[in-house]
């Protein structure tokens, strides 16, 4: 392992390849050094039931990063938040989703392109076959009672599949049930290695989520976790990661960090004295203090300012296998 004060190691810029012979996918990393924009959305809810506090917060912030350390300038940064007046930068179900396409439109490579969502977010069923536990992830606009969430699905068509060869699009997750919420196929460990399906955990963790539904009198948890179970042990799990890294791998340079599991929920918080969310906060610690940690440093350096009060663990997860393990920093190659 590399030291965490070295230099940053540039990742190899030629084309790379994965897959089985004969049926491999092509990408590459991005030097960074062409455009830069960045789409940074806080939904507190404000006045409604589940109302959050340092979502707000954590999109201010987290443009404020971006500009002071990585260069992104304010004109190419749009904001979506619900205390804003103009009604085309509060993040409704429609702003979000034009907002997602304005992110990726006229993307080329060697571009840096930034998503943020801090909010709320949630889990539905799946019905592509392409979610190891049968539920896809979703956030949630501030209109989503009258216009719905937004899925997974969705937002890999719009903010990934359009992307070309060699543009970084690097996006952070901060809500609940938000591990595999860009549906990317790669997901990696703290140990730097891609993850698998670990059949006798996730049907351990299906019986143990079902035992407290069940002491909680919570039907709809019975259910679901008795379909997951009923899904790994049939061999969906296995089914679910061939069918994404077949439909899903990207020639493109996608990253994505995620402030929990997909089992879990991300902490709302106050954090030196302002509401925040945990991961985003924790996020930006981090890369403040040392802008040169690889993906897996940064990844480990997370979860250890997490860990001593919140049970989240946060995600990293790719478009393409990380063949660099000493990756250059999340935004800047160049």
């Amino acid at each position: 392992m590399r030291s965490v004060d070295a230099e940053p190691y540039m990742p190899p810029f030629e084309r790379q390849f994965t897959g089985p012979q004969g049926n491999q996918f092509a990408y590459q990393y991005s030097r960074c050094n062409g455009k830069k924009k960045a789409l940074c959305i806080g939904i507190n809810y404000r006045g409604q039931q589940a109302e959050l506090k340092g979502c707000i917060n954590d999109a201010l912030n987290v443009k404020r990063f971006l500009c002071t350390t990585y260069g992104y300038k304010e004109e190419d940064i749009v904001m979506l938040t619900d205390d804003m007046k103009n009604p085309r930068q509060t993040p409704t179900h429609r702003n979000m989703i034009d907002a997602m396409h304005w992110l990726v439109r006229d993307a080329k490579p060697n571009d840096s392109l930034f998503f943020h969502f801090s909010g709320h977010g949630g889990q539905t069923k799946d019905y592509d076959g392409d979610e190891e536990d049968g539920y896809d992830e979703v956030i949630y606009p501030v209109d989503y009672k009258t216009n719905g969430h937004i899925v997974d699905d969705l937002m890999h068509d719009i903010m990934v599949k359009p992307l070309p060869t060699g543009c970084r699009l690097t996006a952070i997750f901060d809500c609940c049930h938000s591990g595999s919420a860009l549906d990317l196929p790669y997901m990696y460990s703290t140990e730097g290695k891609i993850k698998e399906p670990n059949i006798a955990a996730e049907i351990g963790q299906g019986l143990l989520g079902m035992a407290s539904s069940y002491a909680k009198k919570d039907m709809g948890g019975l259910i679901k976790g008795g379909l997951g179970i009923l899904k790994v042990a049939s061999g969906g799990a296995q089914k679910a990661e061939e069918y994404t890294r077949r439909t899903k791998t990207s020639p493109a340079d996608v990253i994505s960090w995620s402030g929990c599991k997909d089992s879990q929920t991300s902490a709302d918080t106050v954090e030196g004295g302002q509401a925040a969310g945990a991961m985003s906060h924790a996020f930006i610690t981090v890369l403040s203090r040392n802008k040169n940690l690889s993906y897996q440093q940064l990844l480990n350096s997370i979860r250890d300012v997490l860990r001593s009060k919140y049970s989240q663990k946060p995600q990293l997860a790719a478009s393409h296998p990380i063949v660099c393990r000493n990756a250059c920093g999340p935004f800047d190659c160049s």
